[in-house]
């Protein structure tokens, strides 16, 4: 991704998410991040999107043979959890005290038009 200022998400390394689209979709089972790629934004999380890979054998790895690993899904695919709603939310930024605070918006918060 290449840009002029460098993007902002509101998913950390450590976060549960949900998967929301994609093969591996599941909205009740929260699963760990394990890295974000800002620059890409994309995400790595534990037990999705899981490639086999062919390594040659190596000083490290003298057998070789196949290596079962996660490759990235894009950030839009994966929403955080909110466990008190036990259920992916949507996420706002609030400062409070001159740090920023993530909050998830509720159904009050998210209203439109009335």
């Amino acid at each position: 991704m290449k840009a002029r200022f460098k993007p902002k998400y509101n998913i950390r390394k450590g976060d549960s998410v949900v998967v929301i689209t994609g093969d591996d979709k599941d909205l009740s089972k929260p699963r760990p991040v394990k890295e974000v790629l800002v620059e890409e934004g994309k995400v790595i999380v534990e037990g999705v999107n899981i490639i086999t890979k062919h390594s040659k054998p190596s000083a490290q790895n003298t057998k070789g043979g196949i290596i079962k690993r996660e490759a990235p899904i894009h950030i839009s695919n994966v929403m955080l959890w909110d466990a008190a709603q036990k259920a992916g939310a949507k996420v706002t930024r609030v400062r409070k005290d001159g740090k920023t605070e993530r909050v998830f918006k509720t159904k009050k918060t998210q209203g439109g038009k009335k």
